[in-house]
């Protein structure tokens, strides 16, 4: 009997997602109802509710929501300019290929370029005090902040909205244009009874995987604020090292959690995409 040798070529994807996501995560999850001696317990779930990590939850999907949000709607202005806008095929060419390097550029070195550019002392902030006379830390703005964390958040959420939105502006037919201005529509009946109908469901999806891409992240928040911002990730980084109150089984429990509304905004993200993909077919 002959092995099915077809399967070899994906063999090494499913063994990295088992070894690598699948029993991990099942692993999680088996140890946010287990205890310190491994016996059933509520008693962690139940910790979530306790005021400074439901502060760090809100605090997170805050800034998830915030990033999501501008992100989308600066990248879908973007993309609806390269794709629709006249521009040459070159900057269409250089916008994705700098999108899909960009959307993949964080942790460490993207926290150091911002704290170059919008710290204290960094180029931007030096420029806009020196030649203009604009102090913005004295305004209120601060890179370790809420707002802070957004702004660098931004970096790789608009190049992912821009990756993903294209195909979706492309599907758009220009039959249904064309169409459109026969029956004597003009572009703004037309972008708002077709192309905005068409493109919600590829909208919506998009901000709920960029708000799970940044409910996630942990490496740039952690590098440019360290704990002065209490997020989710930071804290079940700092719980899980036992720098805390030394529960692992409560780090695995705000881990659960995690993956609960990422996973959440992946099921919501799918429905979307299967619905706009029945309109681009």
């Amino acid at each position: 009997m002959r092995l099915p040798t077809h399967w070899i070529g994906v063999a090494p994807f499913f063994i990295f997602a088992i070894m690598f996501l699948i029993l991990p995560t099942l692993y999680l999850m088996v140890g946010a109802f287990q205890n310190v001696a491994g016996e059933f317990t509520l008693e962690n779930i139940a910790a979530l509710f306790q005021p400074n990590i439901r502060a760090a939850y809100w605090i997170s999907i805050k800034v998830s929501f915030a990033s999501s949000v501008l992100g989308a709607l600066i990248g879908l202005a973007i993309a609806i300019a390269i794709v629709r806008g006249g521009l040459p095929n070159w900057i269409r060419s250089a916008t994705l290929t700098f999108s899909g390097v960009a959307s993949n550029f964080a942790g460490i070195p993207l926290a150091f370029a911002f704290l170059a550019t919008l710290g204290r002392l960094g180029l931007a902030t030096v420029l806009l005090n020196t030649v203009f006379g604009i102090n913005i830390y004295a305004h209120g703005f601060n890179i370790l902040s809420f707002w802070g964390l957004t702004i660098t958040y931004l970096y790789f959420q608009i190049p992912l909205m821009v990756v993903i939105i294209v195909p979706a502006i492309d599907g758009i037919k220009k039959e249904w244009g064309e169409a459109a201005a026969t029956l004597g529509a003009t572009q703004w009946q037309y972008w708002r009874n077709v192309v905005i109908p068409v493109l919600w469901p590829s909208f919506l999806g998009t901000v709920i995987l960029l708000f799970a891409n940044a409910f996630g992240a942990i490496a740039t928040a952690y590098a440019l604020t360290g704990s002065s911002l209490n997020i989710v990730p930071i804290l079940l980084y700092a719980q899980i090292r036992g720098d805390v109150l030394h529960n692992a089984h409560l780090g695995y429990a705000i881990a659960f959690g995690m993956i609960f509304i990422t996973g959440l905004a992946n099921v919501f993200y799918i429905w979307f995409r299967t619905r706009s993909e029945r309109w681009l077919k």
